[in-house]
């Protein structure tokens, strides 16, 4: 798949006009969003990357299409997983409703800032080095067995694990004078003739750099699925992007997600294991069968990841919402039951 640098220009300046619009349509003015403002907006975004994988599909090939969807539904799905996270930096920072926005809007564009420069370093290692799919795949499964045992749980014990200040905010409260205080949706401020970072800065940097961590799987995995920078940096914009709107549609949906975790850690171990049959499939290895490629090492249709990603995503949702249905069944039992 050869992309013109034009296209890769136009697709960075078609990013950046959304982000721009987005800020002075929604997020100029402080606002909470109502639910049919949130629910309109993210339809358009999922619309909209849908379409564009179509045009993609069209211009490029199915193939590549088929790698594109694929390759979104892990992002997007993986970005519903880390709004659990922003949802308690938010929380940590006290962060007023009518804030959130801006706060949720510029914490992307330092994400994607972020992520574009991990895709192309990933892209870079990857054609230099084709063993690094083992490094990719073990890692994946890993973090799969470690995302299993996670809990969503965004109580109190989780909420003071994570109220502590991350290395970046740490860092700019060492070289710059902050503040505790809100002032309005300002990120600095003056004070007795001092400038001074307020909150608002800290926990936009906070959720940028905190996202960078999410790439460290979320990256490899989508190299799982393509092997097309194009494709992986298109996946992560059109995920991102609608994250801000998805944030207060979801709102308290999230905590009754209870099995998405376990789900998300089947499709990453999924991922890692078609990595690492890849890389048996073309290895190099010198102390892997003497440095041929393994015969028996099958390659995984992306027709078959893609069905994998859906199928597990709707087992874990349906399965989520069957248990905290139930359990709120089985409280309201009790509630009524009468004390003899």
């Amino acid at each position: 798949m050869s992309v013109p640098l034009w296209v890769w220009g136009a697709t960075a300046a078609l990013v950046v006009a959304i982000i721009v619009f987005d800020f002075y349509a929604h997020v100029r003015t402080p606002h909470e969003p109502t639910f049919r403002e949130s629910a309109r907006w993210s339809l358009f975004y999922i619309a909209f990357a849908l379409v564009f994988g179509v045009g993609l599909g069209i211009a490029w090939g199915w193939d590549h299409g088929s790698e594109y969807f694929a390759g979104y539904v892990t992002e997007k799905s993986l970005s519903v997983d880390n709004l659990f996270v922003f949802l308690i930096i938010m929380t940590g920072f006290a962060v007023p409703r009518a804030y959130q926005q801006k706060v949720l809007l510029v914490g992307v564009a330092i994400a994607l800032v972020l992520r574009t420069v991990f895709i192309l370093l990933g892209a870079a290692v990857i054609a230099q080095f084709s063993w690094v799919f083992y490094l990719f795949g073990g890692f994946l499964v890993v973090t799969g067995i470690k995302l299993a045992r996670q809990d969503h749980d965004t109580g109190d014990d989780h909420g003071a694990a994570q109220r502590s200040d991350g290395l970046a905010v740490r860092l700019l409260k060492r070289v710059v004078p902050t503040t505790d205080e809100y002032h309005g949706d300002r990120m600095t401020t003056r004070i007795d003739g001092t400038r001074y970072l307020t909150p608002m800065l800290l926990v936009m940097v906070a959720i940028g750099s905190t996202d960078l961590l999410f790439a460290l799987d979320s990256i490899p995995a989508i190299y799982g699925l393509t092997k097309e920078p194009y494709i992986v940096f298109t996946t992560n914009a059109f995920a991102l992007l609608g994250l801000r709107q998805l944030y207060f549609l979801l709102g308290g949906l999230l905590t009754r997600l209870v099995y998405l975790s376990q789900g998300l850690a089947v499709i990453l171990g999924f991922i890692g294991v078609k990595l690492v049959l890849e890389a048996l499939h073309t290895n190099e290895l010198p102390f892997v069968n003497g440095g041929s490629h393994v015969a028996w090492a099958p390659e995984i249709p992306i027709w078959l990841s893609l069905a994998v990603i859906v199928g597990t995503l709707v087992v874990a949702t349906v399965a989520s919402l069957l248990k905290t249905r139930g359990d709120a069944a089985r409280v309201a039992s009790a509630d009524s039951t009468p004390v003899s």
